[in-house]
């Protein structure tokens, strides 16, 4: 079983907002898939459930303030198994929260303030119906599966052949832009939604790629760029993360 302590920041997150119940309908469906799956992510989980619950509720507080009640004062007595069983299971969740309370404060006080606008900002695009039709089409929809469970390195892979043939296709470079945001990989995303906004014809998803190259440019600490290319788009959402920005 993996050690709970060693979780990652990202992965901590996730899981609050699972038991939050903020994901969203995709995320969650990946997010159940996984537990289904995977028996040591489910384990990891249940743990955060518990140390959450005994922040959120101050359980902690009024479990060790029992304990203490319990423990004879002045009197230098073995502990009995059972008060050893206690004092550990304390022990592990008043470490476990302290481990939380310290990683948020971590995060909160020295990420830049860009980093969290984008966490806050940053949501992939929820793809295309997924309807088959010639081959070269096929490819594209069978990535597009991958894409909507989360598996944007397939789809990607997929995607890049089609890419090799159709260099220009606007599409293609837009999802091939969103899925290299989605696993973090900005600078290797901002050629493709460039390619994408410098197209001469009319583009459905033209406003949504210029506020994805917004946010690509906000990650990598360019403003200049960022606050450009979320002017141009006509999204809500660029429009307010843009004033967060003057």
């Amino acid at each position: 079983m993996k050690d709970s302590n060693n979780i990652s920041e990202e992965l901590l997150e996730t899981i609050e907002r699972y038991l939050n119940g903020t994901l969203n309908t995709q995320e969650l469906k990946d997010f159940n898939r996984l537990l289904d799956i995977d028996d040591d992510f489910k384990a990891q989980v249940e743990d955060v459930r518990t140390m959450l619950f005994g922040i959120e509720t101050q359980s902690l507080k009024e479990q060790l303030n029992e304990f203490h009640k319990d423990v004879p004062k002045q009197i230098k007595t073995e502990p009995s198994p059972k008060q050893k069983v206690r004092y550990l299971r304390y022990s592990r969740i008043a470490a476990a929260a302290a481990i939380i309370i310290a990683v948020g404060s971590i995060w909160f006080f020295s990420t830049p303030k860009n980093e969290k606008l984008y966490a806050n900002y940053f949501k992939p695009d929820p793809g295309l119906p997924t309807t088959m039709g010639n081959t070269a089409n096929f490819i594209f929809y069978d990535a597009m599966v991958n894409y909507k469970y989360g598996d944007y390195d397939i789809a990607i892979s997929k995607w890049e052949t089609l890419a090799e043939q159709k260099p220009e296709n606007d599409t293609l470079n837009y999802f091939l832009g969103v899925a290299h945001l989605a696993i973090r990989k900005e600078a290797e995303a901002i050629p493709f939604l460039e390619r994408t906004i410098q197209t001469k014809k009319d583009f459905a998803l033209i406003d949504d790629a210029y506020y994805y190259l917004g946010l690509a440019y906000l990650k990598e600490g360019n403003l200049e760029l960022a606050k450009k290319n979320l002017n141009i788009s006509n999204k809500d959402l660029g429009k307010e993360l843009l004033s967060k920005l003057k």
